[in-house]
């Protein structure tokens, strides 16, 4: 009765009521998005970390000692970045004042030059006075308090975290139990946890790459302290295709304070040559292929995440459209035609050798002879 009340909806009502479902649970999900954005980080932070448990148990080790050993990565993990983001964002800070005469002199220069080209002092005056300069209080005390939420989600990361990864000594013995009565669910949330594996890991190799090209470059060019803004790019590398930008700032900035608009110039040139061919051009492909989506949607993963979930979801883009991936295509064999949609990869050519059933070889009768014998 089931099947034929469904099979009577018409297709075009199945998927307006699909869309709807879709919209309301998007909508709760970024309501409380405070919440499901750390979860989810732990959650994928605690895949990461779970083929070291399996490394360790299989040499011995005992269950509680790889539990604490994964703990303590996932836990230096997470402090190693906020630490280096902390330490980004004071430095940057702490250097801005020591640039007070140049920044006067750049802004003198700017206001020459807009005089020679006819705009008079009324108009840049008019102009300064239309920026309100009080509100910067507020600004500070907003980013304080952005702060501080990071700090509260990361204390609620770091606990969620351990409970995870104490509950996931026992989850392979719960997925093969789940297989044996829903093998599509036991195999998408495989795929899930591989695909968000391989993901971080060529991530972190090419930020790796990027990092250290950065790192010359500034260095060559005589930024200030450019292994820390190397550091930054590995970080932002993360935040696929558009992450460079963020990481750019701060060595631009100081390039502008440091060697004029020349300087900065040659900054962004060298980020955009580096980070954008490796970042923005190479490495989606790469990821693309390894986790089996293509480019447009892990630019538009970014970009719809962002908005569901905030900062974090920048970060998560990717592990999230491949969960989504697990739930909607992967669980059931019978949508195995959307991979190639979704997918870098080339939909195999069938052929009419593909389709035709192959013949079954001859069996021979007992009792008869395969051919007549010779007369």
């Amino acid at each position: 009765m089931a099947t034929t009340a469904r099979e009577a909806l018409p297709r075009g009502l199945l998927l307006l009521l699909g869309a709807g479902a879709a919209v309301v649970v998007l909508a709760g999900v970024r309501a409380v998005n405070d919440l499901v954005a750390p979860a989810f980080l732990a959650l994928v932070l605690t895949l990461l970390v779970h083929p070291v448990r399996q490394w360790l148990q299989d040499r011995k080790w005992p269950t509680w000692a790889a539990t604490v050993a994964c703990i303590l990565a996932v836990y230096g993990i997470l402090l190693g970045l906020a630490a280096a983001l902390v330490i980004a964002t004071a430095r940057f800070a702490t250097l801005l004042p020591t640039y007070q005469d140049k920044l006067n002199d750049l802004i003198d220069d700017a206001v020459r030059q807009l005089n020679e080209l006819g705009v008079g002092n009324d108009q840049i005056q008019a102009f300064l006075d239309s920026l309100d300069f009080s509100q910067l209080s507020g600004v500070i005390t907003g980013v304080l308090g952005g702060l501080a939420g990071v700090v509260s989600n990361l204390v609620f990361i770091l606990t969620l975290v351990l409970f995870m990864t104490f509950d996931a000594g026992s989850f392979p013995a719960n997925l093969a139990a789940t297989a044996r009565d829903r093998p599509g669910i036991a195999s998408a949330f495989q795929l899930f946890a591989s695909g968000t594996r391989t993901y971080l890991l060529v991530s972190t190799v090419f930020g790796l790459i990027v990092a250290v090209l950065d790192t010359i470059a500034l260095a060559l060019m005589g930024i200030p302290v450019p292994v820390l803004w190397g550091l930054l790019a590995f970080i932002t590398n993360y935040i696929p295709n558009i992450g460079f930008v963020i990481g750019l700032i701060p060595p631009a900035v100081l390039a502008l304070l440091e060697g004029g608009p020349g300087l900065m110039i040659a900054v962004i040139v060298v980020y955009c040559v580096i980070n954008l061919i490796l970042q923005s051009v190479i490495q989606p492909k790469f990821v693309g292929d390894a986790v089996g989506l293509s480019t447009s949607i892990t630019f538009l993963s970014l970009v719809f995440w962002t908005f569901v979930m905030g900062p974090l979801g920048a970060l998560l883009a990717i592990p999230l459209s491949l969960l989504v991936k697990a739930i909607l295509v992967d669980v059931d064999p019978g949508n195995a035609w959307m991979e190639p949609l979704l997918s870098n990869r080339p939909a195999k050519a069938v052929t009419a050798s593909d389709t035709e059933e192959p013949e079954e070889p001859e069996q021979d009768s007992p009792g008869v002879p395969d051919r007549a014998p010779a007369s």
